[in-house]
């Protein structure tokens, strides 16, 4: 989806608003902001549907993995196998175009929490092992992340500095992968943040535990603009306090479940529109009451999936919702094995358009 500069005398158009352009011959849709060509090559010819990959997490017993799972999103059923990490790990941020994903950062050493470093990835159409391809200028666990059809960006995170919590914002351009470079800086330093939430022009980052004050957790949502270098500005609030879990196409960005204190465990889910600031609005409820969860979307569907309840349990439940209704999630299948804090993302998410 590419950018039209040009805008029509009908750009108060409700976010979704889908147009053919006489000029162009394209179809293009209107996210809010600007209108955007629609690709005529879309993940679903690409890859036989929109395909989502969970990458690394931890198993029972916190023990890091370097299993890789994918599903096609448009199609129930369970995950399959798609290869294995270069290195087991946690935590890691999941970044993707339409073409290849790419997971940064994590936890992968024995010590704890092990911060990495590694940039390495695989494209979409073909399963297999992930390659070593670059690194972070810090290292990150349990960041935020989102990104666009050019840029992924990894935000804040326990990295290993002094104080563990990081507000450090990093990118790479996901087709001519090097080190990761600097964006600017969160707010507030801290981890556990949502990830996978963009739109065409903005990246989103909620929610998780700051440094200030005293380790608290925070119900505040930031955003930035993915083509400009730059600190995070303020876009409104989620009604309660939880990290990860989170997910958008190019019009709506949907939180999901998570937690507001070690005992308390969500199954709600929320949601904001992109392109206006504010807070989030109630949407429905998960299937599970659970924390540390991967979401990814498509243009239509946001899955969650893995994650761990109360007990502790790890969990390999995957549900979705369509994401442009309100409503509670359903059944969609089951991961390969039970994790939790994986890195994910799909060929069809909300910064591709």
């Amino acid at each position: 989806m590419s950018q039209v500069n040009e805008k029509p005398s009908y750009d108060t158009a409700p976010a979704g608003s889908i147009r053919f352009n006489t000029d162009s011959a394209k179809m293009e849709i209107y996210n809010g902001e600007q209108w955007w060509e629609i690709d005529s090559t879309s993940p679903e010819e690409q890859t036989g549907g929109t395909r989502a990959i969970f990458a690394g997490g931890e198993t029972p017993g916190e023990a890091k993995t370097d299993t890789v799972d994918f599903v096609n999103i448009s199609t129930t059923g369970n995950a399959s196998d798609f290869g294995n990490l270069s290195s087991s790990r946690y935590g890691g941020v999941g970044v993707s175009d339409r073409s290849r994903f790419v997971l940064m950062g994590g936890s992968d050493t024995p010590s704890s929490p092990g911060q990495s470093n590694v940039i390495d990835g695989h494209e979409f159409a073909s399963t297999g092992n992930f390659n070593d391809f670059a690194d972070l200028g810090n290292r990150t666990t349990n960041a935020g992340g989102c990104g666009d059809r050019t840029r992924g960006l990894i935000m804040g995170g326990y990295g290993a500095n002094v104080s563990g919590y990081t507000n450090a914002i990093e990118y790479v351009t996901i087709q001519h992968l090097g080190t990761g470079q600097d964006f600017g800086d969160l707010t507030e330093a801290g981890y556990n943040q949502t990830c996978s939430m963009s739109s065409p022009t903005r990246g989103f980052v909620g929610s998780g535990i700051y440094l200030t004050p005293s380790a608290a957790q925070q119900d505040s949502i930031e955003f930035v603009t993915i083509s400009t270098l730059g600190n995070s500005a303020d876009f409104g609030d989620l009604t309660a306090a939880w990290g990860r879990g989170s997910a958008s196409n190019a019009v709506r960005g949907i939180y999901s479940c998570g937690y507001y204190n070690p005992n308390s465990y969500l199954n709600i889910m929320e949601f904001i529109t992109l392109a206006s600031l504010g807070n989030s609005v109630d949407f429905g409820d998960n299937t599970l009451a659970r924390r540390n969860v991967s979401c990814v979307a498509s243009g239509t569907r946001m899955v969650t999936a893995g994650g761990q309840t109360s007990s502790p349990t790890w969990r390999n439940e995957i549900d979705y919702v369509q994401i442009m209704s309100t409503g509670n999630a359903v059944d969609f299948g089951n991961l390969t094995a039970d994790r939790r804090l994986m890195g994910a993302n799909s060929n069809g998410h909300g910064g591709l358009g």
